[in-house]
């Protein structure tokens, strides 16, 4: 999953950068309201975490621009205007949540979490596909019962498949919404991580492939019956 994050202070953006990147996400993050607005128009992200205060063009300027031009991507308000009037304001306009500084890291990881749920329709922490199960709150994975150990890159890879399962999804995707850097055109990074993937989630030898690759398209997760 990959987030917004505009914030004008370094001092607390780099601490919630870190801890969003240590819940498996990858974020990117800016100081100014404009270059905010531009990464958010060329980039497709899962979450914006949105102050409103900012310079060049504030929170509210930017979720208008947003809306105004169709982007549905989930925004959370991150901001010290507190009143019941400010958060009416910034949900009226099309926020879909609001959170008050200062306020608990959990709760912004668990808001964020949410919110990636939410654009995909899933309404539960928990995704199922035929005999594996992931808990995206937990960040826990089983397959027939047995818990499978995952780094947390991995897990992001199988969260985003999982969200979008029966989807083709390209590789051009992963690489946006799983991958901080660009991946180079003519690397294997991608495959070789949907390889090792593959694996991880097939303990037993009688488990069902449930990744599929659609040659020239990218990949689809799903459970097909043996033919």
């Amino acid at each position: 999953m990959r987030v917004l994050f505009v914030e004008d202070s370094q001092h607390l953006q780099k601490p919630i950068v870190k801890a969003l990147k240590a819940s498996g996400y990858a974020v990117d993050a800016t100081t100014d309201g404009k270059e905010g607005l531009w990464m958010a128009q060329n980039h497709d992200y899962d979450v914006i975490i949105l102050d409103i205060m900012l310079p060049g063009m504030d929170g509210l300027e930017i979720l208008d621009t947003l809306r105004a031009n169709s982007n549905r991507t989930p925004i959370l308000f991150l901001t010290a205007r507190d009143t019941v009037a400010n958060r009416v304001e910034g949900l009226r306009r099309g926020a879909d949540d609001y959170l008050v500084k200062p306020f608990a890291l959990e709760e912004l990881l668990a808001r964020v979490e949410s919110l990636s749920r939410r654009r995909y329709d899933r309404p539960t922490s928990t995704v199922t596909l035929d005999d594996l199960v992931i808990d995206l709150t937990r960040k826990t994975v089983k397959r027939s019962g047995q818990r499978i150990e995952l780094a947390a890159r991995q897990f992001a890879l199988l969260e985003y498949l999982m969200l979008r399962q029966g989807e083709v999804v390209s590789r051009t995707e992963i690489e946006e919404h799983i991958y901080d850097d660009l991946v180079s055109p003519m690397s294997n990074v991608i495959d070789s991580a949907i390889c090792a993937l593959r694996k991880q989630i097939a303990p037993l030898p009688n488990c069902k492939p449930l990744i599929h690759t659609r040659r020239g398209l990218g990949y689809v997760m799903e459970a097909r019956d043996a033919s």
